[in-house]
């Protein structure tokens, strides 16, 4: 049965304008600016209809981790994003011991399958262990080693088909040897938590690796050697037009001036915006422990208790929009495109990701203030 819905502002990947949407079986059937005759249509106003937003990064939401985790947790953790306008997700696995990450794809694997998963779950995103110890963050030190041959392809041989994305130290991959396996197999390979220079980056490139993970948190920059500068990860992504850099688009994170910059450079086709969010998105909580460090959540961003250092993000998808809009200037349609096309071509799902005719009908309607206010997968309003 067809579906339609009118917006004053539907968001296109490169216009914002009033249109009729319909759809039908979970189809984009047909773009209009007339309304259909004989058609049931929820008028949304001036609310934003976008596509469906695709986070690529996060850990948790609403009080669900992603790691040492439940089928359940990952359920009702996807379902908490999917309120924000997350319709495809990737829920992400930090540094671990390699039986609890193998645990975490299992269960993400389960909810994958498991239909009361209402977001679409692409497949887990693996955080390291293969990281640099020097650029480690919020990640334990006690797990991160260089790639184990064994165990990586122990992973992607019996569950490579619920591993969509794994982020790594391309300076710890000796000649790309990781790198070209899990590209092999279709895997998403991501350069992060790395102190690579511009080398690294080029021969992690020419195998495949075209993402990085977080800029500006915990990727390295210019360095000397012998008085010779060379370029780290951020350079090199600045320099690569074939390197797509994802960052958290929270406000904090990242002032507005270094999102500016970072959009200067990239473009609004070189930018991928990701919560990176903890479990505790979504929850009341405001001080607590994770393991043995304590943490304080104030100014809409978890910190060390010291307030040295942040300890995480609590951001949601709809808020990532916002900020880019209100704080960073940035076009709705551009902003919204970093969210919805740019990862689905990064991580290939042509069937989603912008509002044309044969995409998924898939939508994030946001209020005049970017607060999500419905959703729809596949047609299905929640």
């Amino acid at each position: 049965m067809k579906k339609v819905i009118y917006s004053n502002n539907v968001v296109f990947a490169d216009k914002v304008e009033p249109a009729y949407v319909t759809f039908e079986d979970g189809v984009i059937v047909s773009l209009s600016s007339e309304r259909p005759k004989d058609a049931e249509i929820v008028d949304y106003g001036n609310s934003y209809v976008c596509p469906g937003f695709i986070d690529l990064h996060t850990h948790g939401g609403n009080g669900y981790p992603f790691a040492n985790c439940t089928g359940e947790d990952v359920v009702n953790g996807c379902n908490f994003h999917l309120s924000h306008g997350t319709t495809s997700i990737c829920p992400t696995v930090s540094a671990s011991p390699f039986e609890v990450m193998r645990d975490a794809v299992i269960a993400i694997g389960e909810a994958k399958r498991d239909p009361r998963c209402k977001a679409d779950i692409i497949g887990a995103h693996l955080e390291g262990p293969y990281l640099s110890v020097q650029q480690c963050g919020a990640q334990c030190t006690d797990f991160i080693t260089e790639p184990i041959e064994e165990h990586y392809k122990e992973l992607v041989e019996r569950y490579g088909k619920d591993i969509a994305r794994w982020t790594y130290a391309p300076e710890r991959d000796e000649n790309a040897k990781f790198c070209k396996y899990i590209t092999d197999n279709g895997i998403v390979a991501s350069a992060g938590h790395t102190n690579a220079v511009y080398d690294d980056m080029k021969t992690a490139l020419e195998n495949g690796c075209a993402l990085v993970t977080h800029l500006f948190s915990c990727t390295s920059t210019i360095t000397r050697h012998g008085g010779f500068r060379k370029l780290g990860v951020i350079e090199s992504a600045f320099l690569e037009d074939g390197i797509t850099a994802e960052i958290i688009a929270d406000g904090k994170h990242l002032p507005p001036e270094l999102i500016k910059l970072i959009y200067k450079v990239k473009g609004s086709d070189g930018i991928i915006l990701c919560t990176d969010s903890l479990s505790l998105a979504g929850t009341d909580t405001t001080h607590g422990f994770m393991l043995e460090t304590e943490y304080i959540i104030e100014d809409g961003v978890c910190k060390l208790m010291d307030r040295s250092a942040f300890a995480g993000s609590i951001a949601t998808s709809d808020r990532l929009v916002r900020v880019m809009v209100t704080e960073a200037d940035v076009p709705v349609c551009e902003a919204v495109k970093m969210l919805t096309l740019n990862p689905a071509k990064i991580m290939g799902l042509s069937d989603r990701g912008e509002i044309a005719v044969g995409k998924r009908a898939d939508f994030a309607v946001l209020d005049e203030g970017f607060n999500a206010k419905a959703v729809y997968v596949m047609g299905e309003k929640y």
